[in-house]
Protein backbone atom coordinates (compact mmCIF):
# COMPACT_ATOMS: atom_id res chain seq x y z
CA UNK A 1 0.00 0.00 0.00
CA UNK A 2 3.03 2.60 0.57
CA UNK A 3 4.72 1.45 -2.53
CA UNK A 4 1.43 2.41 -3.91
CA UNK A 5 1.24 5.48 -2.53
CA UNK A 6 4.86 6.54 -3.41
CA UNK A 7 3.54 5.74 -7.15
CA UNK A 8 0.60 7.79 -7.39
CA UNK A 9 1.80 10.79 -5.85
CA UNK A 10 4.26 11.83 -8.22
CA UNK A 11 1.64 10.77 -10.86
CA UNK A 12 -0.44 13.53 -9.84
CA UNK A 13 1.70 15.66 -9.13
CA UNK A 14 3.03 15.16 -12.82
CA UNK A 15 -0.86 15.96 -13.89
CA UNK A 16 -0.76 19.26 -12.52
CA UNK A 17 1.99 20.27 -13.45
CA UNK A 18 1.12 18.94 -17.00
CA UNK A 19 -2.02 20.91 -16.92
CA UNK A 20 -0.97 24.48 -15.77
CA UNK A 21 2.02 23.93 -18.31
CA UNK A 22 -0.81 23.47 -21.17
CA UNK A 23 -3.05 26.15 -19.76
CA UNK A 24 0.36 28.59 -19.40
CA UNK A 25 1.11 27.41 -23.21
CA UNK A 26 -2.98 28.21 -23.89
CA UNK A 27 -2.94 31.25 -23.04
CA UNK A 28 0.38 32.69 -24.43
CA UNK A 29 -0.55 31.19 -27.52
CA UNK A 30 -4.11 33.28 -26.85
CA UNK A 31 -2.13 36.43 -26.66
CA UNK A 32 0.45 35.82 -29.43
CA UNK A 33 -2.58 35.17 -31.59
CA UNK A 34 -4.16 38.85 -30.75
CA UNK A 35 -0.85 40.72 -31.41
CA UNK A 36 -1.46 39.19 -35.00
CA UNK A 37 -4.59 40.41 -35.32
CA UNK A 38 -6.18 36.99 -35.81
CA UNK A 39 -9.20 35.75 -33.17
CA UNK A 40 -8.34 33.02 -30.67
CA UNK A 41 -11.12 31.08 -29.31
CA UNK A 42 -10.03 28.02 -27.05
CA UNK A 43 -11.77 24.63 -27.62
CA UNK A 44 -13.26 24.54 -24.37
CA UNK A 45 -15.34 27.94 -24.37
CA UNK A 46 -19.11 27.92 -25.63
CA UNK A 47 -19.67 30.41 -28.68
CA UNK A 48 -23.05 30.59 -29.94
CA UNK A 49 -22.73 30.99 -33.99
CA UNK A 50 -24.53 34.04 -33.79
CA UNK A 51 -22.01 35.96 -31.77
CA UNK A 52 -20.32 38.52 -33.30
CA UNK A 53 -16.53 38.24 -33.09
CA UNK A 54 -14.48 41.50 -33.87
CA UNK A 55 -10.71 40.78 -34.87
CA UNK A 56 -7.74 40.09 -32.62
CA UNK A 57 -10.31 39.16 -29.85
CA UNK A 58 -9.27 36.44 -27.42
CA UNK A 59 -11.52 33.94 -25.79
CA UNK A 60 -10.08 31.64 -23.15
CA UNK A 61 -11.23 28.61 -21.72
CA UNK A 62 -14.44 28.08 -20.07
CA UNK A 63 -15.73 31.12 -21.41
CA UNK A 64 -19.14 31.42 -22.75
CA UNK A 65 -20.69 34.14 -25.31
CA UNK A 66 -23.88 33.99 -26.36
CA UNK A 67 -26.50 34.59 -29.61
CA UNK A 68 -26.88 38.05 -29.15
CA UNK A 69 -23.70 39.41 -28.05
CA UNK A 70 -21.24 41.86 -29.77
CA UNK A 71 -17.60 41.75 -29.56
CA UNK A 72 -15.52 44.58 -30.80
CA UNK A 73 -12.36 44.26 -31.93
CA UNK A 74 -9.09 43.63 -29.64
CA UNK A 75 -11.49 42.14 -26.36
CA UNK A 76 -9.90 39.73 -24.25
CA UNK A 77 -11.95 37.27 -22.04
CA UNK A 78 -9.90 35.10 -19.36
CA UNK A 79 -11.05 32.28 -18.17
CA UNK A 80 -14.42 31.36 -17.37
CA UNK A 81 -15.59 35.04 -18.05
CA UNK A 82 -19.08 34.85 -19.50
CA UNK A 83 -21.23 37.08 -22.18
CA UNK A 84 -25.26 36.63 -21.87
CA UNK A 85 -28.19 38.37 -23.74
CA UNK A 86 -28.10 41.75 -26.01
CA UNK A 87 -24.76 42.65 -24.81
CA UNK A 88 -22.30 44.95 -26.96
CA UNK A 89 -18.72 45.51 -25.99
CA UNK A 90 -16.70 48.13 -27.30
CA UNK A 91 -12.89 47.37 -28.71
CA UNK A 92 -10.12 46.68 -26.33
CA UNK A 93 -12.73 45.22 -23.37
CA UNK A 94 -10.93 43.19 -20.96
CA UNK A 95 -13.22 40.54 -18.41
CA UNK A 96 -11.19 39.10 -16.05
CA UNK A 97 -11.69 35.20 -14.72
CA UNK A 98 -15.15 34.89 -13.54
CA UNK A 99 -16.79 38.20 -14.96
CA UNK A 100 -20.18 38.15 -15.66
CA UNK A 101 -21.74 40.79 -18.21
CA UNK A 102 -25.30 40.86 -19.37
CA UNK A 103 -28.04 38.62 -18.80
CA UNK A 104 -30.70 37.09 -20.59
CA UNK A 105 -33.73 39.51 -20.47
CA UNK A 106 -35.12 42.34 -22.73
CA UNK A 107 -32.89 45.24 -23.29
CA UNK A 108 -29.52 45.52 -23.35
CA UNK A 109 -26.09 46.02 -21.70
CA UNK A 110 -23.61 48.58 -23.73
CA UNK A 111 -20.36 48.59 -22.63
CA UNK A 112 -18.27 51.14 -24.41
CA UNK A 113 -14.32 51.07 -25.24
CA UNK A 114 -11.18 50.04 -23.12
CA UNK A 115 -12.89 48.60 -20.24
CA UNK A 116 -11.56 46.48 -17.43
CA UNK A 117 -14.02 43.99 -15.83
CA UNK A 118 -12.43 42.52 -12.55
CA UNK A 119 -12.23 38.99 -11.16
CA UNK A 120 -16.23 37.76 -10.66
CA UNK A 121 -17.41 41.32 -11.24
CA UNK A 122 -21.28 41.09 -12.56
CA UNK A 123 -22.29 43.50 -14.91
CA UNK A 124 -25.94 44.16 -16.31
CA UNK A 125 -27.82 41.56 -14.83
CA UNK A 126 -31.41 42.13 -13.33
CA UNK A 127 -32.09 45.02 -10.86
CA UNK A 128 -33.11 43.98 -7.51
CA UNK A 129 -36.39 46.21 -7.35
CA UNK A 130 -39.31 44.20 -6.10
CA UNK A 131 -41.39 46.26 -8.06
CA UNK A 132 -39.29 45.10 -11.66
CA UNK A 133 -41.88 43.12 -13.81
CA UNK A 134 -40.36 39.96 -15.45
CA UNK A 135 -40.42 40.73 -19.15
CA UNK A 136 -39.89 44.26 -19.25
CA UNK A 137 -37.11 45.63 -20.47
CA UNK A 138 -34.55 47.18 -18.83
CA UNK A 139 -30.75 48.77 -19.72
CA UNK A 140 -27.23 49.62 -18.78
CA UNK A 141 -24.90 52.09 -20.93
CA UNK A 142 -21.29 51.75 -19.93
CA UNK A 143 -18.97 54.82 -21.33
CA UNK A 144 -14.67 53.96 -22.36
CA UNK A 145 -11.88 53.29 -20.08
CA UNK A 146 -13.78 52.48 -16.91
CA UNK A 147 -12.08 49.94 -14.63
CA UNK A 148 -15.07 48.07 -12.48
CA UNK A 149 -12.93 45.85 -10.09
CA UNK A 150 -13.43 42.69 -8.47
CA UNK A 151 -16.68 41.38 -7.32
CA UNK A 152 -18.36 44.20 -8.20
CA UNK A 153 -22.15 44.37 -9.11
CA UNK A 154 -23.62 46.95 -11.49
CA UNK A 155 -27.42 46.22 -12.13
CA UNK A 156 -29.46 47.37 -15.39
CA UNK A 157 -32.43 49.76 -14.63
CA UNK A 158 -36.34 48.48 -13.39
CA UNK A 159 -38.10 50.51 -16.07
CA UNK A 160 -38.40 50.35 -19.85
CA UNK A 161 -38.30 53.92 -19.36
CA UNK A 162 -35.44 54.64 -17.99
CA UNK A 163 -31.20 53.10 -17.84
CA UNK A 164 -28.37 52.59 -15.52
CA UNK A 165 -25.69 55.11 -16.94
CA UNK A 166 -22.04 54.72 -16.14
CA UNK A 167 -19.99 57.23 -17.84
CA UNK A 168 -16.09 57.76 -18.66
CA UNK A 169 -12.84 56.93 -16.63
CA UNK A 170 -14.13 55.73 -13.72
CA UNK A 171 -12.51 53.64 -11.25
CA UNK A 172 -14.96 51.44 -9.41
CA UNK A 173 -12.80 49.53 -6.58
CA UNK A 174 -13.95 46.19 -4.91
CA UNK A 175 -16.83 44.79 -3.58
CA UNK A 176 -18.92 47.81 -4.78
CA UNK A 177 -22.57 47.92 -5.88
CA UNK A 178 -24.38 50.36 -8.14
CA UNK A 179 -28.05 49.87 -8.02
CA UNK A 180 -30.94 50.05 -10.77
CA UNK A 181 -31.24 53.86 -12.18
CA UNK A 182 -28.19 55.44 -11.24
CA UNK A 183 -26.22 57.78 -13.10
CA UNK A 184 -22.98 58.22 -12.82
CA UNK A 185 -20.87 60.75 -14.44
CA UNK A 186 -16.69 61.00 -15.50
CA UNK A 187 -13.91 60.58 -13.46
CA UNK A 188 -15.21 59.39 -10.56
CA UNK A 189 -13.46 57.03 -7.80
CA UNK A 190 -15.30 54.60 -5.71
CA UNK A 191 -13.49 53.10 -2.60
CA UNK A 192 -13.97 49.45 -1.73
CA UNK A 193 -17.64 48.60 -0.78
CA UNK A 194 -19.17 51.81 -1.96
CA UNK A 195 -23.04 50.79 -1.81
CA UNK A 196 -25.25 53.19 -4.21
CA UNK A 197 -29.12 51.94 -3.97
CA UNK A 198 -31.30 52.96 -6.56
CA UNK A 199 -31.91 56.28 -8.87
CA UNK A 200 -28.94 57.95 -7.09
CA UNK A 201 -27.56 60.18 -9.37
CA UNK A 202 -23.72 61.12 -8.40
CA UNK A 203 -22.75 64.77 -8.95
CA UNK A 204 -22.67 67.86 -6.75
CA UNK A 205 -24.93 71.07 -7.20
CA UNK A 206 -22.68 73.26 -7.03
CA UNK A 207 -19.70 73.96 -9.46
CA UNK A 208 -16.36 72.68 -7.60
CA UNK A 209 -13.24 74.71 -8.60
CA UNK A 210 -10.55 73.30 -10.62
CA UNK A 211 -7.91 70.87 -8.17
CA UNK A 212 -10.23 71.13 -5.52
CA UNK A 213 -11.98 68.05 -3.18
CA UNK A 214 -15.77 67.97 -1.91
CA UNK A 215 -17.60 65.99 0.92
CA UNK A 216 -20.57 65.31 2.38
CA UNK A 217 -24.12 66.04 1.60
CA UNK A 218 -24.80 68.82 0.54
CA UNK A 219 -21.01 68.71 -1.10
CA UNK A 220 -18.46 71.52 0.79
CA UNK A 221 -15.20 72.11 -0.27
CA UNK A 222 -12.58 70.12 2.07
CA UNK A 223 -9.43 71.40 0.83
CA UNK A 224 -6.98 71.10 -2.17
CA UNK A 225 -6.28 67.59 -3.83
CA UNK A 226 -2.49 67.31 -3.19
CA UNK A 227 -2.31 64.29 -4.32
CA UNK A 228 -3.69 64.42 -7.66
CA UNK A 229 -2.08 67.62 -8.27
CA UNK A 230 1.65 65.01 -7.17
CA UNK A 231 0.08 62.31 -9.83
CA UNK A 232 -0.64 65.11 -12.42
CA UNK A 233 2.88 66.26 -12.13
CA UNK A 234 2.50 69.46 -10.42
CA UNK A 235 5.79 70.87 -8.95
CA UNK A 236 6.38 71.49 -4.89
CA UNK A 237 6.14 75.94 -5.95
CA UNK A 238 3.07 75.51 -7.84
CA UNK A 239 1.40 73.18 -5.05
CA UNK A 240 2.62 75.72 -2.66
CA UNK A 241 1.24 79.03 -4.76
CA UNK A 242 -2.09 77.35 -4.74
CA UNK A 243 -2.73 76.41 -0.69
CA UNK A 244 -1.60 80.04 -0.67
CA UNK A 245 -4.08 81.39 -2.74
CA UNK A 246 -6.72 78.51 -1.29
CA UNK A 247 -6.30 79.93 1.90
CA UNK A 248 -6.66 83.48 1.35
CA UNK A 249 -9.42 83.18 -0.47
CA UNK A 250 -11.26 79.79 0.99
CA UNK A 251 -9.90 80.37 4.46
CA UNK A 252 -9.09 83.86 5.96
CA UNK A 253 -7.76 84.92 8.80
CA UNK A 254 -10.40 87.84 9.41
CA UNK A 255 -13.37 86.96 7.96
CA UNK A 256 -15.08 90.39 8.73
CA UNK A 257 -12.20 92.02 7.48
CA UNK A 258 -13.17 91.19 3.37
CA UNK A 259 -16.30 89.61 1.61
CA UNK A 260 -15.39 86.49 -1.12
CA UNK A 261 -14.83 89.32 -3.73
CA UNK A 262 -12.55 91.35 -2.48
CA UNK A 263 -10.27 88.15 -1.22
CA UNK A 264 -10.41 87.01 -4.72
CA UNK A 265 -9.51 89.67 -6.89
CA UNK A 266 -6.75 90.61 -3.99
CA UNK A 267 -5.22 87.32 -5.23
CA UNK A 268 -6.06 87.94 -8.88
CA UNK A 269 -3.63 91.53 -8.12
CA UNK A 270 -1.34 89.85 -6.14
CA UNK A 271 2.16 90.03 -7.98
CA UNK A 272 3.27 86.32 -6.71
CA UNK A 273 0.72 84.42 -7.19
CA UNK A 274 -1.36 85.85 -10.32
CA UNK A 275 1.72 85.40 -12.34
CA UNK A 276 1.43 81.07 -11.60
CA UNK A 277 -0.61 79.50 -14.87
CA UNK A 278 -1.87 77.12 -12.32
CA UNK A 279 -3.15 80.00 -10.18
CA UNK A 280 -4.63 81.60 -12.64
CA UNK A 281 -6.70 78.55 -14.13
CA UNK A 282 -8.10 77.97 -10.89
CA UNK A 283 -8.93 81.44 -10.21
CA UNK A 284 -10.96 81.15 -13.70
CA UNK A 285 -12.91 78.25 -13.01
CA UNK A 286 -13.72 80.27 -9.87
CA UNK A 287 -14.69 83.21 -11.78
CA UNK A 288 -16.43 80.28 -14.17
CA UNK A 289 -18.93 79.50 -12.12
CA UNK A 290 -20.56 83.26 -11.26
CA UNK A 291 -21.41 83.27 -14.72
CA UNK A 292 -25.01 83.51 -15.94
CA UNK A 293 -26.46 80.35 -15.96
CA UNK A 294 -24.10 78.78 -13.37
CA UNK A 295 -25.38 77.76 -9.80
CA UNK A 296 -22.08 79.74 -7.91
CA UNK A 297 -19.49 77.52 -6.16
CA UNK A 298 -20.29 74.95 -3.60
CA UNK A 299 -20.48 75.60 0.02
CA UNK A 300 -17.56 76.38 2.19
CA UNK A 301 -16.44 76.54 5.82
CA UNK A 302 -15.14 79.65 7.01
CA UNK A 303 -12.19 78.56 8.64
CA UNK A 304 -9.94 80.53 10.46
CA UNK A 305 -6.43 80.01 10.24
CA UNK A 306 -5.40 82.35 13.47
Amino acid sequence: MNSLLKFRRPLSSSLTSLSLQRLSTTLHYVFEEKKEGTSFIHPTAIVHPNAVIGQGVSVGPLCTIGPSAKLGNGCQMHPSSHIFGNTELGSHCVLMTGAVVGDELPGHTVIGCNNIIGHHAVVGIKCQDMKYKLGDECFLDVGDNNEIREFTSIHRSSKSRDRTVIGDNNLIMGSCHIAHDCKIGNNNIFANTTLLAGHVIVEVSQDVPKYMMVSGDRAELRGLNFEGLRRCGFQVTEIKSLRTAYRKIFMPSNTNSMGFDERLSEVEHNEDLGSVPAVCSMLQSIRDSFTENRRGVCKFRQWSSS
